[in-house]
């Protein structure tokens, strides 16, 4: 995978977690530079770890699926990409609290997504450190970004992230199936 493919992947798989920090902004009224650290922490450190797990657990499984790996990779991330799609702008209410039990459940819910990923990028062969350092400092920089964007501008931006990144995997995705199909 070319670095700006990873780039573009990064991206995408945080706009939930930039979606779900903005929400935390406004919540928060005025939170400070500790509640943007704070959500950058939890959803990047999530986001790099749950490649990694995927990694691991496609990577056991590589050699008795290698003939369908790339309608899987197109199939999880298809599915992930409308699932954000689809839940863009569901208007859930969030707690204003940045506590790790508040905190938590949104690191796992919003890089689920990214574990699916991960299974992929054992199929594709994908080198794993680079991947799960780029989702993680993207996601981080970009939840931080999203609670003081939240705070200063309010929820519309919300729904239009999860909508670009549930379209930009779809795209990675049919790209996935349209190399696999034509190198074959």
């Amino acid at each position: 995978m070319r670095m700006y493919e990873l780039l573009i992947l990064a991206v995408s798989l945080s706009m939930d977690a930039f979606a779900v920090s903005v929400c935390k902004g406004l919540s928060a009224g005025r939170p400070r530079a500790g509640h943007c650290l704070l959500c950058g922490a939890w959803f990047g450190g999530f986001q790099a770890l749950m490649p990694l797990i995927g990694w691991l657990l496609g990577a056991r499984f590589q050699e008795a699926i290698v003939s369908i790996d790339h309608w899987i990779a197109f199939a999880l991330l298809s599915m992930i990409g409308a699932n954000m799609v689809r839940g863009a702008g569901g208007g859930e209410e969030l707690s204003c609290s940045f506590a790790p039990g508040a905190m938590l459940p949104l690191a796992v819910a919003t890089s689920i997504d990214a574990l699916a990923v991960g299974i992929t990028f054992a199929f594709l062969q994908v080198e794993i450190l680079p991947a799960v350092l780029s989702i993680g400092t993207t996601t981080f920089l970009l939840s931080a970004l999203g609670v003081k964007v939240g705070a200063a501008s309010g929820g519309p931006l919300r729904g239009r992230a999860e909508i670009a990144g549930g379209i930009v995997l779809i795209g990675m995705g049919a790209k996935i199936l349209a190399e696999h199909i034509l190198l074959t």
